[in-house]
């Protein structure tokens, strides 16, 4: 049968686990300042359940939960961008129902917004169900009760986004929830990655740079919203952080091809080139000009990490999009004041770079 964990208030009148054990850490785990990891290996088998529910409840939302056995393993850790609250949680099959007198607490000030990592999520709310597989896209109301049934050991990645900060109203939330994102294409095919790969990433970035950085996935997650609303996402607040954003990730995938210009960017992305640069002003820079630092600064890294004499300059500036090596030479020298060569030899000699 399955364990079925009882109401927070209930189980905080019986102390089955201690204060020292409720802030365990991960051992493993190397925690930036924001980042808190919490896990049930840090208490008792025969304790794993109350722990779990207490680290769901203090750090999402209380939820009920059920699991098929008497002792969960389940880790969850915790970091904070700005607005943005991304939380990864890795745990065996189970199920989560926010029932409504969790609601009438009133803590559910966020929408979520979860890419199902590993494993399987079949998902209810608002009277629709769906499944969610790898690399699909959830949103969840918390002000309305949802169930989700995890038939197998899963990774999740949560975005608790302030709900203000999306710009829609309750009745279009409504509308998301219960439905399976896939990233086939479009806004989905941008986001799915990027939310991984920040969650995976989110400690390695200064606080100006997250805050920065969660501005930006907030405004493309609202743009995805408005996407499958059927709304245009040029029209939301602040879809030019969106749309920038957008640009910039297919510049990193194009990065390669030296035909990348912006008359090319533009009409991929269905703007005019007048347009393209006004979003690159916004940031005191030239589409152009980011371009070049960014294929400079990748044939630097390449470059660095190359044994002496395992490629040549015009190798690695061809890779990234030069035409060749003297307008790759020309452009390293006014960016950083040496040749490719004479930084080379520094780095190499244990100097420090430029």
């Amino acid at each position: 049968m399955p364990t079925a964990i009882g109401s927070h208030e209930e189980r905080r009148r019986r102390p089955t686990v201690s204060a020292g054990a409720r802030t365990g850490v991960f051992p493993n785990a190397s925690p930036g300042a924001r980042t808190k990891v919490l896990t049930t290996r840090s208490v008792p088998p025969g304790e794993s359940l109350d722990y779990w529910h207490d680290a769901v409840f203090d750090t999402l939302v209380g939820m009920d939960i059920a699991t098929p056995g008497g002792a969960y393993d389940a880790t969850l850790r915790t970091d904070r961008l700005g607005d943005l609250q991304i939380t990864t949680v890795e745990a065996d099959p189970g199920q989560v129902h926010r029932a409504p007198r969790f609601i009438a607490r009133g803590d559910g000030h966020q929408v979520f917004v979860a890419v199902q990592s590993t494993g399987r999520a079949r998902v209810e709310q608002d009277g629709r169900r769906t499944e969610l597989g790898p690399g699909d896209i959830g949103f969840f109301e918390t002000v309305r009760p949802f169930r989700t049934t995890f038939p197998e050991r899963f990774r999740l990645k949560i975005f608790a986004v302030p709900r203000r900060l999306l710009q829609l109203r309750e009745a279009d939330v409504r509308q998301l929830t219960g439905r399976a994102v896939h990233p086939g294409g479009g806004l989905p095919a941008l986001l799915a990655p990027l939310l991984e790969r920040l969650a995976d990433t989110s400690e390695s970035y200064a606080t100006p740079t997250a805050e920065r950085l969660a501005g930006s996935v907030i405004d493309l997650v609202a743009a995805t919203a408005a996407e499958q609303l059927g709304a245009d996402p040029a029209e939301l607040p602040g879809a030019d952080g969106a749309l920038l954003l957008r640009v910039k990730t297919y510049i990193r995938w194009h990065l390669s091809d030296p035909g990348l210009t912006p008359s090319v960017i533009a009409g991929v992305h269905g703007i005019s080139v007048r347009s393209l640069h006004r979003l690159f002003q916004t940031e005191d820079t030239t589409v152009c000009r980011w371009i070049r630092e960014l294929r400079l600064h990748e044939c630097r890294r390449e470059l660095a990490a190359r044994p002496s004499g395992a490629v040549s300059l015009g190798q690695v500036a061809r890779r990234w999009g030069f035409t060749g090596s003297a307008g790759f030479g020309k452009a390293f020298r006014e960016t950083f004041g040496l040749s490719p060569t004479d930084w080379l030899d520094r780095v190499r000699a244990g100097g420090t770079p430029c």
